[in-house]
């Protein structure tokens, strides 16, 4: 899995080292390569290293930083485009890519220290530089079972985390923690992946999305510097449920739907084996393709209306974005539960018309099948979503009565 043509440099960052400009043409080849090792690493649940190095050399990973840090900084629909092509060919890799991309988004809105972030793009100009948040618990809430006890030199860590997605790979995770101060503070805190302390326990033994290596991850007196922290005050968190249709000023619930772009993606790379299918499959029974039947060109057309209704939703949020229109938390959520039905319906769709093929390991269905089920897993789940929209929706109402 190699690279045939760089990416253009971009304007040299403060410090002198260059992000790559990506080139978006170059999408449906990267597609093709993250396809030709999904399956392998779909069955050895390794990590996605090629992989990686791939979106890393194409400039992919870099894409949502800023220009004024001398990144390339693409806007929400050219991330959504990236996104969906990089699921089309390994949903797995394409999640990892996100958990990087999204953290330099939130960046231009909530600043992290000016010196740390350099440190980190000066290490992205060089090489595969993965971010993370690690904020899911075993037992408690974000940050309440880890802890950041001051010390002489900053500060320790401790504490355990769950669904870390891409641990094995990660160069930093942001770690989230409540700081053991006399005013307790709940922080993001910066650690390097290969700080002492840091223990992988391989947990990740799920149904679909294996090469993400989502293992669970213990801290034990993990040290960073004093400095090396994003003091919490709303950082990439959702709108409160219940405060009325309020702009989604941090882009959280807008980015939680272009994110699920990648899983549209999987859901398109389904609808391409149906295309193949139609096209190739000809029973002797028949005598002709059998996408030239009424019933597999009716299903043909219900997957397209699923599908392509979705990227227009996905596509015109983050134009509105684009251009600077608020766009609003509950309608943000409503687009994220529409899409994930309409995607995970129609990969189900795709499943059925094509029978007890679709379900064996020599295609790519069943893996991908498998993958779009952890769609609606992430958070805010569905009902959740519902009581948020459902709450906005009726203060908005109340609001109007006067």
């Amino acid at each position: 899995m190699t690279s045939s043509a760089p990416p253009v440099p971009d304007s040299p960052a403060a410090d002198g080292f260059r992000l790559p400009r990506p080139d978006l043409s170059r999408l449906d080849g990267i597609t093709a390569a993250l396809a030709e090792t999904a399956g392998a690493y779909d069955r050895t649940g390794e990590f996605p290293h090629a992989a990686v190095r791939l979106l890393h050399d194409e400039g992919l990973l870099t894409a949502t930083v800023g220009k004024e840090w001398g990144g390339p900084g693409v806007g929400f629909a050219d991330l959504a485009r990236i996104l969906l092509a990089l699921g089309r060919g390994d949903t797995s890799v394409a999640l990892i890519a996100a958990m990087t991309l999204v953290p330099h988004v939130l960046e231009s809105g909530r600043p992290w220290p000016p010196d740390l972030y350099r440190r980190i793009l000066a290490e992205s100009a060089e090489r595969p530089t993965l971010l993370n948040h690690a904020r899911a618990e075993p037992d408690a809430g974000p940050g309440g079972g880890t802890v950041a006890r001051r010390t002489a030199d900053g500060w320790a860590i401790t504490g355990r985390k769950r669904f870390v997605t891409g641990a094995e790979g990660l160069a930093y995770f942001l770690l989230w923690a409540v700081t053991d101060e006399p005013v307790p503070r709940l922080a993001v805190f910066v650690v390097p992946g290969g700080s002492p302390g840091i223990e992988i326990v391989p947990t990740w033994r799920q149904l679909g999305m294996r090469a993400t290596v989502s293992h669970e991850v213990v801290f034990t007196g993990v040290e960073v510097g004093p400095a090396d922290l994003i003091e919490f005050d709303g950082y990439g968190t959702p709108e409160r449920s219940g405060s009325g249709p309020e702009p989604d000023r941090e882009h959280a619930n807008a980015l939680l739907l272009i994110s699920s772009a990648l899983y549209l993606g999987a859901a398109r790379a389904a609808q391409d084996e149906v295309h193949r299918t139609g096209y190739t499959k000809v029973p002797s029974r028949l005598g002709r393709p059998v996408g030239t039947t009424e019933r597999f060109r009716r299903a043909a057309g219900e997957i397209e209306v699923l599908l392509s209704t979705s990227e227009q939703l996905i596509l015109a949020i983050a134009g509105k974005l684009d251009r600077g229109e608020e766009v609003a938390a509950a309608a943000a959520l409503s687009a994220k539960v529409a899409v994930i039905r309409d995607l995970t319906r129609a990969v189900e769709l795709s499943v059925r018309l094509l029978g007890s093929a679709a379900l064996s390991q020599d295609g790519p269905l069943e893996r991908i099948f498998r993958d779009v089920q952890a769609a609606g897993v992430h958070a805010p789940q569905e009902d959740a979503a519902l009581l948020a929209v459902g709450a906005a929706a009726l203060t908005d109402y109340g609001r109007r009565l006067g």
